[in-house]
């Protein structure tokens, strides 16, 4: 039996905002928002057609600590979108709707053609052919 990645999962302070970003951007479908009142924690998940599904989450109470851009842990969620075409496209949409480009488009030195922008709450979201 093969593993696979079945989800990632991200907090969020705005859990609508981070949502509504993956969906307009990335082609993501919403499941059905659980919510458990005892915790105060609410979570969607994403589906992309194929793959692993991404977990949103919120909870009161989470810190939000600064999020330094080289650090441990989590670096970057990647996105396959098809073509270089593709890649110029959507890190030029994101870029006119004001997310900051960190980087490229570009061939990068292993040999992919990607951008990397900035997401809502300073998450990095790769976008690769």
């Amino acid at each position: 039996m093969g593993m696979k990645i079945e989800h990632v999962a991200v907090y969020f302070n705005d859990l609508e905002r981070g949502k509504e970003f993956f969906e307009r951007y990335f082609g993501a479908t919403e499941g059905e928002l659980y919510h458990n009142p005892r915790t105060g924690f609410s979570s969607y998940f994403l589906s992309f057609g194929e793959g692993a599904r991404l977990e949103v989450m919120q909870k009161a109470g989470v810190r939000d600590e600064e999020k330094e851009p080289e650090r441990t842990g989590y670096a970057h969620i990647a996105f396959s979108v098809g073509s270089k075409d593709e890649v110029d496209q959507l890190t030029a949409r994101l870029k006119d709707d004001g997310h900051e480009v960190l980087s490229g488009p570009r061939t990068t030195g292993d040999g992919y053609y990607e951008s990397c922008i900035l997401g809502p709450e300073d998450i990095r979201v790769e976008i690769t052919e």
